[in-house]
């Protein structure tokens, strides 16, 4: 595979950063959150290894892995539809409003095409003062009216304003908006992939989310300040699940936290038109191997005993045979507050600390 001209292990190598350099920093708490719950809740979850290549095959090896992984993707690819693989030019930007914040963060409304005819807005938020090339940070945002006001730190629960706080973190932040919202101000999720679905009918709904993710990823990248090789997705519930597609399919993603969106496709409502429709029942592969697909790059599963949680361990554990070919001491791990569908302050604390160690 090749992304932008590199092949893949090169790129892999270059993002990695401290992951391919001796002794990489880890958050002081990696080893708690690799550690298996006491118990289990429901019925166990049950799918293929990531490590079984076939009925006669297992993968034993970061060759035979790097080998096996093209099938992985090529089978999603193929699932999500033509939309996910789509040709991507870079659209251009309209500037609709500009404010600067009083701790004097830049916060830009945008406009631009993801699609022929199709307009979506997002916030980039800049800090005003910066020194050379920063991190970048992909927000997407979780099922609310006010859309991208949540993370750009408009309307909504503080904890949640991702952009906003990674920006006053020394980050370049864009926070797009999810094609379910026609407007800033209201989701009609039916309508609007009904919309999607009736214009291009062999690609599901989530190539859509995919398809504008990666868009904002390469809009991010088109930032002068941003650094190519420090690029994370942050997203909560309806942005969890996109925040592991992105990872999986862009390497340009370095860094990838998902919080309470549903890591198995049998949790919450991954059948639904909007995300990857009810054939996904009889789709004999699970999202353990996305996750596998995004190793060996740090990725925190935080979960609330909600749509994440204990029960979401076996696919962690699972996907952690892949992440151990390459490292002994994996960036990978689930991270369970046990208070909710919330974003607690002990888990705002753990997404910043998370971005901050690995994007250094």
């Amino acid at each position: 595979m090749h992304v932008r001209g590199l092949p893949w292990l090169l790129l892999t190598l270059l993002l990695a950063g401290p992951l391919a350099a001796g002794t990489p920093k880890r958050v002081s708490w990696l080893n708690s959150i690799q550690q298996p719950p006491d118990e289990i809740p429901g019925d166990k979850l049950r799918f293929l290894s990531v490590r079984q290549a076939n009925l006669d095959q297992l993968i034993e090896s970061r060759k035979d892995w790097e080998a096996h992984r093209e099938i992985v993707r090529d089978r999603w690819l193929t699932y999500l539809g033509p939309v996910a693989q789509r040709e991507r030019p870079l659209p251009a930007i309209q500037v609709l409003s500009t404010e600067t914040l009083d701790d004097g963060i830049i916060r830009q409304r945008i406009a631009y095409e993801v699609l022929p005819g199709e307009m979506i807005e997002a916030y980039l938020l800049i800090p005003s003062k910066i020194t050379g090339r920063v991190p970048g940070v992909v927000v997407l945002h979780s099922t609310v009216n006010h859309s991208i006001r949540q993370p750009a730190g408009v309307e909504g629960k503080a904890e949640k304003a991702f952009g906003l706080e990674a920006a006053r973190r020394g980050m370049i932040a864009i926070c797009p908006r999810n094609y379910l919202w026609p407007n800033n101000d209201e989701i009609k999720a039916q309508e609007q992939a009904d919309k999607f679905l009736a214009a291009y009918p062999e690609s599901k709904g989530m190539a859509r989310m995919l398809h504008d993710s990666l868009v904002a990823v390469d809009l991010l990248l088109a930032q002068p300040h941003v650094h190519p090789g420090k690029i994370a997705a942050v997203g909560h519930s309806l942005g969890a699940k996109e925040v592991i597609y992105l990872a999986a399919f862009d390497q340009r993603v370095g860094v990838t936290i998902s919080s309470e969106g549903g890591v198995s496709k049998t949790f919450s409502n991954w059948g639904a038109p909007w995300y990857l429709g009810e054939q996904i029942d009889r789709f004999p592969h699970e999202h353990n191997e996305l996750l596998g697909l995004i190793a060996p790059r740090p990725f925190l599963l935080i979960g609330g005993d909600s749509a994440d949680g204990a029960v979401s361990w076996p696919i962690i554990a699972d996907a952690m045979q892949i992440y151990r070919l390459y490292d002994r001491h994996p960036p990978l791990g689930l991270f369970n507050h046990g208070q909710g569908h919330a974003v607690p302050p002990i888990a705002e604390q753990r997404i910043y600390e998370w971005l901050e160690t690995y994007l250094d």
